[in-house]
């Protein structure tokens, strides 16, 4: 059964870096056909989409709360592992992460859930002093 694995969360102080990791099971799958999402909630707050990656063409999408901060990289998606890494991080930024595949438009990503398949257990993710 194909699965999703988020690592990499942990606790760090405001202003520090963490690096995520999505990997798929079984390994030697390759997520490059697929539209991949991450998305996050913190406490009593509503799932927030918040950076994906289309299908074909490297289009990336980052919501306004992490533009400039957080960078995808897929380039390891043949390999069946993407990452998310994250820098000058603050509290807003607590929360659970978990990635998520979809099919997709060839040429776009979507931050919105309900266009992706299935997603992970996720990664908590605390930022605090």
């Amino acid at each position: 059964q194909l699965q999703l694995v988020e690592s990499g969360g942990g606790w760090v102080q405001p202003g520090g870096s963490l690096r995520l990791s999505c990997a798929v099971s079984p390994s030697g799958f390759t997520l490059e056909r697929f539209a991949i999402g991450w998305f996050r909630q913190a406490p009593g707050k509503e799932p927030e989409g918040i950076s994906c990656t289309s299908r074909s063409n490297g289009f990336k999408d980052y919501s306004d709360s992490v533009k400039g901060r957080f960078t995808f990289s897929a380039d390891n998606a043949a390999q069946g592992t993407v990452y998310l890494q994250m820098d000058s991080l603050n509290p807003e930024d607590t929360g659970v992460y978990t990635c998520a595949i979809g099919a997709g438009l060839s040429d776009t990503c979507s931050l919105l859930r309900k266009h992706y398949y299935f997603s992970g257990p996720g990664t908590q993710v605390t930022v605090s002093s």
